[in-house]
């Protein structure tokens, strides 16, 4: 039996729903249906594909789930954008890399002493006074990310007087002079809590992406601990390392 039709006898014995996403998304990635438009109505659809509603609504779920289609209680199911690549670094400057614009929306900042976790992040007591704070990032007007931030507050004093709507990278290297030398990051998949999905614009229990970073100046202090929380459908996260040479 050749490859080719190896892979078609597969895709025939492949559950109906999977057969069902599979002919949607490649309808997407040629073009057909592009992003921004509906679907037709469920009952149509099922129809023009020749499976049940409960089958169809299965193989949405599938394409929901890759970030391919979005759905709307009231108005239907709609082809998503594609997803924003973001690379380890500053969402600012990732978000203006591909084009678009980032924005950063401050829902609340203070000085507080660091608890255990934050203590333990920053590689600092417990006690020591740290800079916190909370946004929520958008590119182009869309909520993609909820951060919660830690600073040294004495490396960076008087950092929640400055700009704030903006890089807080390009900020502590303008006002502070810091040279930030390194990050590293622990990547979860997490199901977003009520607060964050409502922040998000996603539906009740949807996945998201839980990024945990660290950033070190070039004297090996660490400046940074935040964790990230991203929507799953919207984003993609690549985390590029060096090759150990063996």
């Amino acid at each position: 039996m050749t490859s080719a039709s190896s892979e078609e006898s597969a895709a025939a014995s492949a559950p109906a729903y999977v057969r069902i996403a599979a002919e949607v998304r490649a309808r997407i990635d040629a073009g057909e249906l592009t992003p921004g438009t509906p679907l037709p109505a469920e009952r149509d659809l099922s129809v023009e594909l020749g499976v049940s509603r409960m089958t169809l609504r299965r193989a949405l779920g599938v394409l929901e789930n890759e970030g391919r289609v979005h759905r709307d209680a009231t108005r239907g199911t709609f082809i998503s954008e594609p997803r924003v690549r973001l690379r380890l670094g500053s969402f600012s400057q990732e978000i203006a890399r591909a084009g678009g614009n980032p924005g950063a929306e401050l829902l609340w900042a203070e000085e507080r002493p660091a608890d255990d976790t934050v203590a333990a992040g920053l590689g600092i007591l417990a006690g020591s006074p740290v800079y916190a704070l909370r946004r929520l990032r958008r590119a182009n007007g869309e909520p993609l990310a909820v951060e919660t931030t830690y600073y040294r507050a004495d490396l960076v004093p008087g950092l929640l007087d400055g700009d704030l709507a903006g890089s807080l990278w390009d900020e502590v290297r303008s006002r502070f002079g810091l040279a930030l030398a390194r990050t590293s990051a622990e990547l979860e998949v997490v199901v977003l809590d009520a607060d964050d999905a409502r922040r998000l614009g996603t539906r009740g229990a949807a996945g998201g992406l839980q990024l945990t970073r660290r950033t070190f100046l070039a004297g090996g202090d660490c400046l940074e601990f935040a964790v990230d929380v991203y929507r799953a459908d919207r984003v993609s996260l690549i985390i590029d390392r060096a090759v150990d040479a063996e």
